[in-house]
């Protein structure tokens, strides 16, 4: 009798410990993207391999770039960020919180898809690889009207 509770308890246990698993690994604090250089990936971890990068991020030409810690899970997405290196890239990423072991990832961050995204065009700043943007050119000033004189006389402006 006593053996069957030890048995039931531990069950009730497991079950439990592996919804808290379920719940906290479908569930999403926040979701978005982040726009930026992928500059590093790399497949980490003992037992449970998870791919760690991180994403160089630029607000304004000349500021210190912002880095952007991220963990992915699927190969297939690993393998759609491997390719955007060297290019600017769009990661939709989803927020984790309460996984207890680094098990799972290094950061809280988990990026589902990635895609190419679209140049920067920052004022006065020019970005490898985006097309120069053309201002349409000023009309031209009109010529100016001769000046006119009473007959006869010469303009006071003229040499005599």
């Amino acid at each position: 009798m006593m053996m069957k509770k030890l048995l039931i308890s531990l069950a009730v246990l497991a079950g439990l410990a592996a919804l808290y698993f379920w719940a906290a690994f479908s569930w999403s604090y926040s979701s978005g993207e982040r726009a930026g250089w992928v500059q590093k990936l790399s497949k980490k971890g003992w037992i449970c391999k998870t791919w760690e990068g991180e994403l160089a991020m630029v607000s304004m030409p000349g500021a210190a770039p912002e880095k952007f810690y991220f963990t992915i899970i699927d190969d297939a997405v690993a393998e759609q960020v491997n390719k955007l290196m060297g290019r600017r890239a769009s990661l939709h990423y989803e927020e984790k919180v309460g996984l207890p072991t680094s098990c799972f990832g290094e950061t809280r961050h988990y990026v589902t898809s990635a895609r190419v995204a679209e140049e920067a065009t920052l004022p006065g700043a020019f970005v490898q690889g985006a097309p120069a943007a053309s201002a349409p050119a000023p009309a031209p000033a009109p010529a100016p009207a001769p000046a006119t004189t009473p007959a006869g006389t010469a303009p006071a402006s003229a040499p005599r």
